[in-house]
C-alpha cells in the first residue's frame, strides 16, 4: 500500500485559512489572425497575433465531436464560437482570416466565431492548388 498523498488548494496562511493562488494576467491583444484549416475529417481553428505568435486553438475533435461528425458545418461552428469566447477574454476586437482547406466547415467556423460580436476585417483564401498535378503513365513497351 503506499504513502497517502494530500492534496491542497492554495496557500495556507497563519490563521489556518486558505488564499487562493494569484493567476497571472494573459496577453492583451486588439487584433489577431484566425487560422482556419478545414478537411474533410475535421476543421481546425488556431488564433494569432499579428507577429504569427499562437494564442489559442481548437478542433471539432477536441470539442467532443468523434468519427463523421467532425467534419460537419455543425462542429465547425460549435469550434469558432467557443473559440471567439476564449478570445474576449484576452479583449480581442477585430480579426483576419486566413482559410486553408476544402472541408465542409470553411464558412461556418468563421460565422461561428464572428456570430459572438468580434470583427472581420478580411478573408484569405490559402488553400494549396497543384501547378501541374501527376505525371501520365509512360507507355508500354513490347
Amino acid at each position: 500500500m503506499g504513502k497517502k498523498r494530500l492534496v491542497t488548494t492554495g496557500t495556507q496562511s497563519a490563521d489556518g485559512s486558505a488564499k487562493p493562488v494569484a493567476v497571472s494576467a494573459k496577453k492583451r491583444v486588439d487584433s489577431g489572425i484566425l487560422h482556419v484549416q478545414s478537411t474533410y475529417n475535421n476543421t481546425k481553428l488556431m488564433l494569432t497575433d499579428k507577429s504569427g505568435n499562437a494564442l489559442m486553438w481548437g478542433s471539432s475533435g477536441g470539442a467532443g465531436f468523434r468519427g463523421a461528425k467532425k467534419g460537419t458545418p455543425f462542429a465547425a461552428a460549435k469550434v469558432g464560437e467557443t473559440l471567439a469566447l476564449k478570445a474576449q477574454a484576452l479583449g480581442l476586437k477585430e480579426v483576419d482570416v486566413v482559410v486553408k482547406g476544402v472541408g465542409s466547415g470553411r464558412e461556418s467556423a468563421i460565422r461561428g466565431f464572428i456570430s459572438k460580436g468580434i470583427a472581420l476585417s478580411s478573408i484569405k483564401d490559402a488553400t494549396p492548388v497543384p501547378f501541374n498535378g501527376p505525371q501520365p503513365k509512360k507507355p508500354r513497351r513490347v
